[in-house]
Formats: structure tokens, C-alpha cells, sequence
């Protein structure tokens, strides 16, 4: 089959427009037009649906659109390999982690990657959902559980909690509570329990809900319920590794906390010798160590007070 043919019914299909097709693959409408008709008598089947606000795919188009959407992702991952040379680190990178780990964690540490390659350019999906890997949705991603995916390369690097925060000013005005009962007392912050997220954390608010904690306000994700706790609208349960880049905040409550949560990074089996993937795992790796030295730091100074 001719593939200039598949290119063009594949930028047409994205478009859902001719017009908007051709000025993507820089034709007129009558030439990507004439292409599809080409396509459509080869093929002895009509692809798309004309009327008037644009063109909708037929079964048979849409059939046709997911083979040509495999074949281009296959075909990014292919320049994506050709593109990395042996020395430099450059191009796009796709990222995708949570909202919570990706604005309070990972984002914050990415101007050291653009210190070390700056011609490096970073895609950073942030959303609950996870996306498809092997189909390149994303080239890498930092999970809060295992894939279970095929053909990923994965590794571990780290484990949280999810634990309860407050500010000092918050606990100076309202007191701090010794005993899981004395939160009736306070306005509990975090995330609604139907939200997407880990299943611990949810496990850990439902638990505390269950012991009459009136006052409530619930987030969608750790960024807000982080900003709720620093505006001292009470105590929230987020993430450990928020208490290293937050030091006003104080953890009430220690024997308070929820199962372990494993922090993956995983990226497709055929990105193995991808240089900016090499760049982005070792990157979070050293910040990850770096994390880890200044936690224990930390940790140390506040068992000496």
C-alpha cells in the first residue's frame, strides 16, 4: 500500500479536516483530496463521512486510523533512537508522572537536567491516568505502583508514606492533637477518596474519616491539598517527600501513616539505549540520592531537638 497515501489519511483523520491536513503537510485541499480518493478506490471502501462541519471517519476509517496510529508512534520511536547521537542529549522528551509527585517533586528539581542539557526539551504530562508506554503515549513515566505493562524497562526508586502535616502557625492557634480521636478538633485536608490515587492513601483516609472528623475539605490531587495546609485550613495528609522542600511543615501524629508506596520509573523496551532517556533515569536517580542524604539530615536534627 502506498505509504504517502497512509500519511496523508492519517494527517486528514488527526485533522478532521482537509484543509487543516494540507496546511500540516503544506498541499493544497485538492491534492490531499485526490490522495483520498485514490485511497478509498484501492481500497474498494469509503473512509470518511463528508458534511458540512467536517469529516468524521466511517468504521472502515477508523479501522484503518488505529493501524496508522501504531504505525507512526512505532515510527517516533524509531526517530526518537536515529535522532539521539552518541554524544549529545537533545530533542523532546515526554513525561508523565502524577499531579502531585510532578509539581511538588520533579518539577522543582528540573533545572538541574536543564543545567547539564540544555538543548533538551521536556514534555511533562501531569495526570492520574496511566498512560500507555509501549504505544508512545509517553516515552518515560514515574508511577506510584508497578507497571504491569509489557516490554517496559522498570526501576525502583524510592518509597513513600502518606502521612498527617500542619503548619506551626496552624498548630500554634489550634493545638496539636495527641491522639487520633483529638482530630474531630481540626479540619482534616486530603483527597477525596473516590479520586484517582494510590490505593494506601485512600485506605489511610478512609481509616481517619472513620473516627468522626467532622470539618473537611477534599482535593483532587497533593497540590492542592499541600496549598490548603500552608494557608493553615488544618492538618492533610500528603506525601513524606513534600517535608524536605517544605520545612514549615510539621508531622502530627507519627504513628499515623499509611502502607509503603513504590516509586517506579519505567520506559519501552525500545528506548533501552535512548541517550535523553539515559540522561532523564540518571538525572532522577542523583536527585533521588540527593534526597535521600538531606532527608536523613534532616531527620537527625529534628531527634536532636
Amino acid at each position: 500500500m502506498d505509504w504517502d497515501k497512509l500519511r496523508i489519511f492519517h494527517a486528514v483523520a488527526d485533522a478532521g479536516s482537509l484543509t487543516h491536513a494540507g496546511d500540516t503537510l503544506h498541499l493544497s485541499q485538492s491534492a490531499v483530496s485526490r490522495q483520498i480518493r485514490a485511497l478509498e478506490e484501492a481500497l474498494n471502501a469509503t473512509l470518511f463521512h463528508r458534511h458540512a462541519r467536517g469529516l468524521i471517519l466511517t468504521e472502515q476509517g477508523e479501522l484503518l486510523f488505529d493501524a496508522t496510529r501504531a504505525m507512526m508512534k512505532r515510527l517516533d520511536a524509531a526517530t526518537a533512537r536515529i535522532r539521539d547521537s552518541e554524544e549529545e542529549v537533545f530533542g523532546e522528551l515526554r513525561v508523565t508522572t502524577t499531579i502531585g509527585f510532578g509539581t511538588l517533586w520533579l518539577a522543582p528539581r528540573l533545572p538541574h537536567l536543564y543545567e547539564k542539557y540544555p538543548d533538551l526539551k521536556i514534555d511533562l504530562m501531569l495526570e492520574e491516568r496511566v498512560l500507555d508506554l509501549p504505544m508512545r503515549e509517553a516515552d518515560v513515566a514515574i508511577r506510584m505502583k508497578e507497571p504491569s505493562q509489557a516490554d517496559l524497562i522498570r526501576k525502583r526508586l524510592m518509597t513513600i508514606h502518606m502521612r498527617l502535616y500542619a503548619t506551626h502557625a496552624y498548630l500554634a492557634k489550634r493545638g496539636t492533637p495527641q491522639t487520633v480521636a483529638d482530630l474531630s478538633e481540626h479540619r482534616l485536608i486530603c483527597q477525596n477518596p473516590r479520586s484517582a490515587q494510590v490505593g494506601v492513601g485512600a485506605t489511610m483516609v478512609n481509616e481517619l474519616l472513620a473516627n468522626d472528623v467532622p470539618p473537611l475539605l477534599t482535593v483532587n490531587n497533593y497540590y492542592g491539598v499541600l496549598q490548603g495546609v500552608l494557608n493553615n485550613l488544618g492538618i492533610g495528609v500528603l506525601p513524606d517527600y513534600v517535608i524536605r522542600d517544605f520545612p514549615d511543615l510539621v508531622q502530627v501524629l507519627p504513628e499515623v501513616e499509611s502502607g509503603e508506596v513504590p516509586v517506579f520509573l519505567a520506559y519501552p523496551e525500545e528506548l533501552r539505549h535512548s541517550k535523553r532517556i539515559a540522561a532523564f533515569r540518571d538525572f532522577v536517580q542523583d536527585e533521588i540520592i540527593s534526597y535521600r542524604k538531606k532527608q536523613r539530615k534532616l531527620e537527625g536534627n529534628q531527634a536532636q531537638d
